[in-house]
């Protein structure tokens, strides 16, 4: 009785160090990727000097990708406020559905903005990233139906005790 005490309590630390380290994880990407945004306009220019195309496009470049860039930070600020309620252990919230709409939405969004992008100049690498965000938006999509349900089992059981 104490081994299965000892290994419920080990497995729950195991999972809780595994959730923080991905909360900073998540934090360390949103912060990154505002560095990175703002930075844009700098950074393609460098870039310009390897690789000379991006410089032939230099301003559809910058706007497509300062889009893309604040995309993707709106998706990852969504994910953070879904791990908060994670690490509080009280994810079946409506607000997590909520938040996973929006991160449907978003990886969508990203995908199509991907395909516009593929119109300036159009690398395999871009058609897989098209790939994953349209395979995101749908897992995003199905996940805030399942945690709906959730949502409702878990109303519905706090009603009857």
């Amino acid at each position: 009785m104490k081994e299965e005490r000892d290994y419920a309590a080990s497995l729950k630390a195991k999972k809780k160090a595994i959730t923080v380290c991905t909360k900073y994880l998540l934090d360390f990407m949103f912060y990154a990727g505002v560095a990175v945004t703002v930075t844009l306009p700098y950074t393609i220019r460098k870039i310009g000097e390897l690789l000379p195309y991006m410089v032939e496009h230099y301003e559809e470049t910058v706007i497509i990708y300062f889009v893309l860039g604040i995309a993707a930070l709106v998706l990852v600020r969504e994910l953070r406020k879904i791990f908060r309620t994670v690490l509080a252990e009280d994810c079946f919230v409506q607000e997590n559905v909520i938040s996973l709409q929006k991160m449907g939405n978003w990886s969508f969004f990203i995908a199509v903005m991907s395909v516009v992008r593929s119109i300036v100049y159009m690398t395999v690498a871009m058609g897989v990233v098209i790939l994953v965000f349209v395979i995101a938006g749908l897992f995003s999509k199905v996940l805030a139906c399942v945690f709906e349900e959730a949502v409702r089992f878990k109303q519905e059981n706090d009603l009857t005790i």
